[in-house]
C-alpha cells in the first residue's frame, strides 16, 4: 500500500490509542505533516516525516511503511521509525525527574509523608505573613458601630 489516511496510520502504529483520538489530535493541530498541519484524511506516504504535540514534548516520526490496519506492538518498529530530537527527549527526562508527575499507575493514594510533601509544596508561603486584624463583635452586638 503506497499511502494511508493519517489518523488510521496514528492508530496502527499505536502512538494514539483510538483513531478517534488520533483525528481529534489532528483536528486540534498537534499533527504536522512534513512541518505543516494535517487533517484527519491526509495522506501519509513511505518518507514523511511526522511531529506529534503529546505534552511536554513533540515526538517526530518518519514513516517506513503506509499501513491503515494495526499490527502487533513487535511489527511497530518495521512502520516507523522515532526521529525525535535529543533536546525533546532530554525535557521528557526532566519532567520525569521533576517530582510527582511520574507515580506509578495503580500505586494507591499518596502516603502520609508524600502527601505532607504536596501539600509543603502547593502552599503558598506568603499567606502566613499576613496578620489580619478584625473589628471586635463585642461592638456590634452593644450598638456602637459607625455608620
Amino acid at each position: 500500500m503506497g499511502s494511508a489516511r493519517i489518523d488510521k496510520w496514528l492508530w496502527a502504529v499505536r502512538i494514539y490509542k483510538t483513531r478517534s483520538i488520533a483525528a481529534e489530535a489532528c483536528k486540534k493541530g498537534r499533527v504536522l505533516l512534513n512541518g505543516t498541519q494535517a487533517k484527519p484524511a491526509h495522506t501519509v506516504k513511505v518518507g514523511d516525516v511526522l511531529s506529534v504535540k503529546k505534552p511536554p514534548i513533540t515526538w517526530s516520526f518518519k514513516v517506513l511503511q503506509a499501513i491503515e490496519k494495526r499490527v502487533g506492538a513487535k511489527l511497530v518498529p518495521s512502520m516507523m521509525e522515532n526521529v525525535t530530537t535529543s533536546d525533546q527527549l532530554e525535557l521528557l527526562e526532566v519532567s520525569k525527574i521533576s517530582g510527582f508527575v511520574n507515580r506509578a499507575k495503580g500505586t494507591g493514594r499518596p502516603t502520609k509523608k508524600e502527601r505532607r510533601e504536596l501539600d509543603d509544596f502547593t502552599d503558598p508561603v506568603f499567606l502566613g505573613d499576613f496578620d489580619f486584624d478584625f473589628e471586635d463583635e463585642d461592638d456590634e452586638e452593644d450598638g456602637d458601630y459607625e455608620r
